[in-house]
């Protein structure tokens, strides 16, 4: 159960019958997080699977990734993704990621060409996000409001793999800055100590980065970096937006 506090949402959810169909992720006691430490390059299966349910459930967690911690949640629960908004500040014109497994995987939620394909492959996984024109079958609440886009990533941390492997679905996911800070926490332990009251579950694997990714626009005539990260780009030749 690690360190948090007790959690009680499947007691509830048996007894009242209410699930994901329902009322969605219960919570008794609303207080606190659970805190979870997993092994960083060998993720516990039980643990994973824990954290898996919760995002099923309608849970809002934070997990590592190749860059930094992230926020995330299930991309087909409406209220969890207005509460990931509301932890971040985050109106709708800012882009969400979907934290993907393969590229696939990408394929199946976004528009892509040849061309991009090839870019996708070089840089995945890794620490880039991309910006990407939505297929049809994505639901307009998890699309940029103005532009129809969508951002996509690859991770390559085998936390998060995981985590995406046994969910079975991307995640829908942003950076875990907190309030108007430049830079997300490094420890679980901290985002924890700063986010445990607003969050469902934090999956700690320790030490994590500080950098958000590198973001790559896509959605244009030609790739443009609107945001410069941990990924290195020097030497693809694409200028800052």
């Amino acid at each position: 159960w690690g360190r948090g506090g007790p959690y009680w949402f499947w007691a509830i959810a048996a007894a009242t019958g209410l699930g994901q169909a329902g009322m969605g992720f219960v919570r008794l006691n609303s207080a606190v997080a659970r805190h979870i430490e997993v092994h960083p390059t060998h993720p516990q299966p039980r643990l994973i699977s824990m954290a898996a349910d919760v995002l099923r459930d309608g849970g809002l967690i934070a997990y590592p990734t190749d860059s930094c911690y992230a926020l995330g949640c299930h991309i087909g629960d409406k209220d969890a993704m207005q509460r990931l908004r509301q932890v971040r500040g985050l109106d709708e014109r800012h882009h969400l990621t979907l934290m993907c497994r393969d590229l696939s995987e990408i394929a199946s939620y976004a528009r892509v060409d040849n061309a991009q394909y090839r870019l996708l492959r070089h840089l995945t996984p890794g620490s880039y996000a991309f910006i990407l024109e939505a297929t049809r079958e994505l639901p307009r609440r998890l699309l940029h409001s103005k532009r129809k886009t969508i951002g996509l990533r690859i991770p390559d941390h085998p936390v998060a793999l995981a985590l995406l492997e046994n969910l079975g679905e991307p995640i829908l996911s942003c950076t875990a800055l907190i309030d108007d800070e430049d830079m997300p926490p490094t420890e679980g332990s901290d985002l924890m100590e700063r986010l445990g009251n607003r969050l469902d579950l934090v999956l700690d694997a320790g030490h994590c980065g500080t950098q958000p990714c590198t973001v790559i626009d896509l959605s244009g005539s030609a790739p443009q970096i609107t945001r410069v990260g941990k990924g290195d780009v020097s030497a693809l030749g694409i200028p800052l937006a």
